[in-house]
């Protein structure tokens, strides 16, 4: 009993040289060549076990790549969406944070925000602040510059 029968695959030019140049573009992730490679294969040779042959990969990935395909075009082969927790700080409340990092001082008089100082004045908690320091390369407690003392015993007292 013969397996089901062949889906047609017809690219377009445009569709083609996309594919092609993703292929070849040096910059491309793995993943993206591999699912173009199995696109351009299967519409040279439509037979699944062939693709998978020629380009040793499964008949299943051979499969679920050419089915995207088919049905979102070039679209389908981007990576979906991962299921997680969605992100629970917005872009404004980053923002914020942020500038008030780099432009504010901490009100209490100290010389520099603290994670949970920082916490404190912007209503998240300490791990937020830290996420996103680290997120942004952020160290508010490094001192980039330094100031020459004015007192005019400094280099005494320095020595």
């Amino acid at each position: 009993m013969p397996g089901p029968a062949a889906k047609s695959l017809v690219l377009t030019d445009h569709e083609r040289s996309v594919l092609a140049g993703w292929v070849k573009r040096p910059t491309s992730s793995v993943r993206l060549v591999q699912r173009a490679s199995i696109v351009l294969a299967y519409a040279e040779e439509p037979s699944v076990a062939g693709v998978a042959r020629r380009l040793g990969v499964s008949a299943p990935t051979v499969t679920k790549w050419r089915d995207r395909f088919l049905v979102s075009r070039l679209d389908g082969l981007e990576d979906a969406p991962r299921p997680g927790q969605p992100r629970k700080l917005s872009d404004e409340q980053i923002g914020a944070l942020i500038s008030r990092t780099l432009e504010g001082a901490p009100p209490n008089g100290d010389t520099h925000w603290s994670t949970r100082s920082m916490a404190a004045d912007q209503g998240l908690n300490q791990t937020q602040v830290s996420r996103m320091w680290r997120a942004f390369g952020l160290k508010p407690h490094a001192v980039d510059s330094w100031k020459l003392s004015t007192d005019p015993a400094f280099v005494d007292k320095a020595l």
